[in-house]
């Protein structure tokens, strides 16, 4: 990028380092090899022997963090074990994320190995990707429960202890929407059961109220005695043609339940792992785990408790922000996911989001997958910019400073515009953050203008 220059030299942009205060009109950011020289106030009047950046128009950030995101990786899917994603969904995914400024990633799908980041003949990418590990008795258990199809002999063999020393970097995502009735019941597992016992497609909406209908919010069958809706919403989407409430019932149960039990017990064993090596460990946070969730926190105080996507749909606003500051109160880290909540709106809408920021209550931001239809995170940060929830500076450091502190080992070097901090840097435009221009990872140009640059590096 910088062949024939010492230094990279942004100039005449403006600057959000990071920390959640630092505003700078215009600034200058000095990068050295992968490493940040300089940051300061003010303009560049020498650029000799260095390779320039004019950032007029821009905004200069440290490269997004996302801590709790799918998909990007060869190896078995989500919680569920699921067989792995097709290898050009794994580039257009990743894709994704560097063109919308993250330059670090961790991959929680959880029971992949660390060499299935990059595995033998598959292209390598730039965006910085890096694995959890969820490898333990119970959370194998509940994914074999509900799929484990890309699970081998191999990740069954797998411990923690081993994928630890092979760089995993936290713990988790401890269940999922697989494996305790979330998101992905809705979006994949419902649907599939109906189109196979009716020849009906069902919206991921639909799935989500039939599940509701039939073992309520929380999965504890509170459901069960509203009769009349259940048979309204089923005929409503055509339904009744094909199926009767009572098979419908069991349909949703049998779909739903099996994995639950093993994967809320996989809750206990990830806690005391994270106490056991001090990393972070990221749970499943939603109507049904919350209590699981508040009693291990109460029990488990040196766990290192990443309280995932507490925005979760299964949430109302009150409930959202309720159960997230008892979560705080025990000494977890709220993260929030941006889902499809903030553009796309096809199953989520931002009112749990919105209360928990106005709330003052998260720490995170992350995207998590949502189907595939997730939202960027600057879309998300500008969103909460031109809503005045927060400003600039603050909403940056859900998905930078505060991301690097919350998950050290991921991203302790990195996350802050500060001397000796590792080179990377999203550009975007003064006026709309999600809109990116630049991004650099390791001091080298990732994406210009908008356009990826050998992406496979």
């Amino acid at each position: 990028m910088s062949i024939g220059f010492q230094d990279t030299v942004v100039i005449n942009g403006s600057v959000i380092t990071g920390d959640g205060r630092t505003f700078f009109e215009r600034g200058v950011v000095r990068l050295r090899d992968d490493r940040i020289l300089e940051v300061r106030e003010g303009t560049e009047s020498t650029t000799k022997d260095a390779f320039v950046i004019d950032a007029t128009g821009c905004t200069i950030l440290p490269g997004i963090i996302n801590a709790h995101a799918h998909g990007c990786i060869h190896g078995p899917a989500m919680p569920s074990g699921s067989a792995p994603f097709a290898e050009h969904d794994v580039a257009y995914f990743r894709n994704r994320h560097l063109l919308s400024g993250t330059t670090t990633l961790l991959n929680v799908c959880g029971l992949a190995a660390a060499d299935e980041i990059h595995p033998p003949g598959a292209e390598r990418h730039s965006l910085d990707i890096h694995v959890s590990t969820a490898h333990t008795r119970s959370n194998i258990a509940a994914a074999m429960e509900i799929d484990g199809k890309g699970l081998s002999n191999r990740h069954h063999a797998l411990t923690i202890e081993a994928m630890i020393a092979d760089g995993a970097k936290a713990l988790g995502e401890a269940g999922g929407g697989q494996t305790l009735g979330g998101g992905a019941q809705d979006y994949r597992f419902i649907p599939a059961a109906i189109l196979a016992a009716t020849g009906v497609s069902v919206h991921p909406k639909i799935a989500r109220s039939l599940k509701e209908a039939v073992l309520g919010r929380s999965l504890n069958g509170d459901g069960s005695a509203d009769q009349p809706y259940l048979e309204n919403l089923m005929e409503s989407c055509g339904l009744t043609a094909h199926l009767d409430a009572a098979a419908m019932r069991e349909l949703i149960a049998k779909t739903v339940l099996p994995p639950v039990a093993l994967s809320l017990h996989g809750f206990w064993e990830i806690a005391t792992q994270s106490a056991r090596f001090g990393l972070p460990a990221i749970f499943h946070t939603a109507l049904p785990t919350i209590e699981t969730l508040l009693k291990v926190a109460a029990t488990h105080p040196v766990c290192k408790m990443v309280a995932g996507h507490t925005n979760h749909p299964s949430f109302s606003a009150e409930e959202a922000v309720h159960f997230a500051s008892e979560l705080r109160k025990r000494g977890a880290a709220i993260d929030v996911s941006t889902l499809d909540c903030v553009h796309t709106r096809w199953r989520n809408e931002p009112d749990n989001l919105d209360a928990l920021i106005e709330a003052s209550l998260v720490d995170t931001i992350s995207t998590d997958f949502a189907g595939g239809d997730w939202d960027s995170i600057l879309s998300a940060v500008q969103r909460m910019v031109t809503k005045s929830q927060l400003s600039a500076p603050a909403a940056v450091a859900l998905a930078t400073g505060n991301v690097a502190r919350t998950f050290p080992q991921l991203a302790g070097d990195r996350g802050l515009l500060e001397q000796g901090r590792r080179a990377d840097l999203t550009i975007s435009e003064d006026h709309n953050l999600s809109r990116v221009r630049h991004v650099m990872i390791r001091g080298e140009i990732a994406v210009w203008n908008g356009a990826l640059i050998d992406a496979t590096g």
